[in-house]
């Protein structure tokens, strides 16, 4: 083999191991790597993940807050859990909604993710609670919650359906589930986890959600609404 060859099979194979590794941890964000990857990234790149995602309060309150408060259940006080929830961003601006006078558990596997949240979400008090946990085996009673939120993390689970499952399980009948679809090129990244908007719908129908609606929120993702049966024991 000639030297040239020899160059040209080597920039081929560095080319390939940089795709990959751009798939692998930039993407995927370490989902094909196992939990302890992910939670790894995540911790690595706290400091800098509210800077990088660049939340806009205005966007936040028209495409996020506004469509769940019209659809939300459970009284005066609702109690809601918001799993994956990272910096605190959902709690935060939903603890900012004026008509909102419930209480908000954040959970997260992410130490230096919840570190920060805790510091965000300070000026609230006892309205917000914090606990490091993964999504699998939710650390709550049968029917505790009026709404469940997931905003951004279903993808990066090892098992969303269990995940889904334990969230319909801690959910009250009758109470709210927001969560987030990849979608685009980056959800079809997801090699044997991408659905589809209408397979979506399908798979939380299947674990006996009911009223299932997608609306269109950013490029990278679609929001979903679904609700527990009130039948549901």
């Amino acid at each position: 083999m000639n030297i040239y060859l020899l160059v040209v099979i080597t920039a081929l194979l560095l080319v390939v191991a940089g795709f990959l590794l751009y798939w692998l941890l930039v993407v995927t964000e370490g989902v094909f790597l196992g939990r302890r990857i992910v939670v790894w990234l995540y911790d690595i790149t706290a400091d800098r993940y509210d800077g990088i995602k660049q939340f806009d309060p205005l966007a936040e309150e028209f495409f996020v807050i506004r469509p769940l408060m019209t659809r939300q259940s459970g009284g005066p006080a609702p109690l809601v859990l918001d799993v994956a929830t990272g910096t605190g961003r959902f709690p935060h601006f939903l603890l900012e909604e004026a008509s909102f006078n419930g209480r908000i558990i954040g959970l997260d596997p992410s130490a230096r993710m919840l570190a920060l949240a805790f510091v965000k979400l300070q000026p609230y008090g006892r309205r917000v609670s914090l606990v490091q946990q993964t999504a699998a085996d939710l650390p709550f009673p049968d029917s505790t919650f009026n709404t469940v939120s997931c905003l951004e993390a279903l993808e990066f689970f090892p098992n969303d359906t269990k995940a889904l499952k334990d969230m319909f399980r801690v959910l009250q009948p009758g109470g709210l589930l927001m969560v987030t679809r990849r979608r685009g090129w980056e959800g079809k990244a997801f090699l044997g986890r991408y659905r589809s908007a209408d397979q979506f719908e399908r798979h939380l129908q299947s674990i006996d959600f009911e009223a299932v609606e997608t609306l269109p929120w950013q490029v990278e993702y679609d929001l979903v609404f679904a609700q527990k049966p009130l039948s549901a024991v």
